[in-house]
């Protein structure tokens, strides 16, 4: 295993980086007001920045193959680290944001041609925002079997009856589409009754019922997360991703490379966090000295380093198994990052708030917000506790008899 920086992330850092200092962290707390200020809409700002990162070539990077930069995961990740020091202004920028980034994936990978025409074209180049349907207030939806949306074929056309909840970006007035997974044949074997659909915005019964919050926080910048009811939506049977029965694995394959995104951008996160902690524990006195002089916060931030820097090399370690062995083959490490990384940056963020006092809580500083998005990440792409029972069975399966 080789971690160096080919040249041509070498050269893509260098660009991104600049594009970082230059355009999107001075930009922060413009594209703050504009969002409170846009309502579901993306903030004016975001276009500029659209543009300028496309005519400096940081465009659809996460996207391996023809339709995007192809990049490798291994080179991906530590552009993914960059963007991850600003992630809501820098993933949309570069249109690198989920969920759009997995929908992507999906409709490049499964779509039929007239899909990828209609919707993958517009979502690669900017056009058009998207969403994912899967989560479900009704049942627990930690065991994706679970889902109870129903999707019916009535000759020409699928009917869907259900609901779902936190779809993040159904709010934005820009998603044109929602990729709905539901039940098409509830006698099927356990992981065969799934389906995906396409269901343009707009089609009749389709109700974008509210925004959901996390802990307070609407996300506005990305689109928020709705709950989405269906009732008798019909859509035309072309507009089935893939096969009937294939919604279970189509999901896996398009949560794989999500679950390592978030990784990657999360690391970026967790070194801002230390940055903001040194900054301000060298900038504040308690008790006749510095608060970066207290043991307790050389602690956090010896500690902090540490988690940093074991996280990476398990990320990169993930992402060259999946360009050398495939997604599967590096289904242990994906599981294994999933679980880690959150907690551990969770973990950082709290320290960070705790050296900045009052001020950590407030929206003076991103940790705040950025500590939300983090714990969220323990359930969004499956919770922690599911991995954990996956990742322990098939540490258990190689002692069974």
């Amino acid at each position: 295993m080789n971690f160096g920086f080919d040249d041509t992330t070498a050269e893509l850092r260098a660009r991104l980086l600049a594009f970082m200092d230059e355009c999107v962290l001075p930009a922060e707390r413009a594209y703050e007001e504009q969002t409170a200020t846009s309502g579901w809409g993306p903030p004016p700002l975001l276009e500029d920045l659209k543009g300028e990162a496309r005519k400096r070539g940081l465009w659809n990077l996460f996207l391996p193959g023809e339709e995007g930069a192809g990049l490798t995961n291994l080179q991906y990740a530590p552009l993914a680290e960059i963007m991850g020091r600003s992630p809501s202004i820098a993933a949309s920028a570069t249109n690198c944001a989920a969920p759009d980034t997995g929908n992507m994936e999906l409709l490049a990978q499964f779509g039929s041609e007239w899909q990828r025409k209609e919707y993958l074209e517009p979502l690669l180049n900017g056009e058009i925002r998207s969403a994912f349907a899967m989560t479900e207030p009704d049942v627990a939806s930690s065991d994706a079997t679970n889902i109870s949306t129903s999707i019916v074929r009535d000759g020409g056309e699928y009917v869907i009856n259900g609901r779902k909840w936190f779809i993040t970006g159904a709010m934005n007035p820009n998603c044109k589409v929602l990729i709905v997974m539901g039940k098409t044949d509830p006698e099927a074997p356990s992981h065969r009754q799934q389906s995906m659909v396409l269901v343009p915005r707009g089609t009749p019964g389709l109700t974008i019922k509210r925004g959901m919050k996390v802990f307070g926080y609407d996300d506005a910048s990305h689109g928020g997360h709705a709950e989405v009811v269906f009732e008798d939506v019909r859509v035309p049977v072309d507009h089935l991703i893939g096969e009937e029965g294939g919604g279970f694995a189509i999901a896996q394959a398009r949560l794989g490379p999500g679950r390592i995104h978030h990784c990657m951008r999360l690391i970026g996160a967790a070194e801002r966090a230390v940055e903001l902690m040194c900054r301000r524990a060298l900038s504040r006195s308690t008790f006749g000295k510095t608060i970066a002089q207290q043991g307790v916060v050389q602690d956090w931030i010896a500690e902090s380093r540490v988690r940093i820097e074991q996280l990476r090399l398990l990320v990169l370690k993930t992402a060259w198994l999946m360009d050398t062995v495939g997604n599967r083959g590096a289904h242990t490490e994906i599981q294994a990052i999933k679980i880690a990384t959150p907690a551990a940056v969770e973990w950082i963020l709290d320290k960070a708030i705790q050296v900045h006092g009052a001020g950590g809580l407030s929206q003076d500083f991103p940790l705040a917000g950025a500590w939300a998005g983090v714990r969220s990440l323990r359930f969004a792409d499956g919770p922690d506790e599911v991995h954990k029972r996956s990742l322990a069975y098939r540490e258990l399966k190689k002692y069974m008899d």
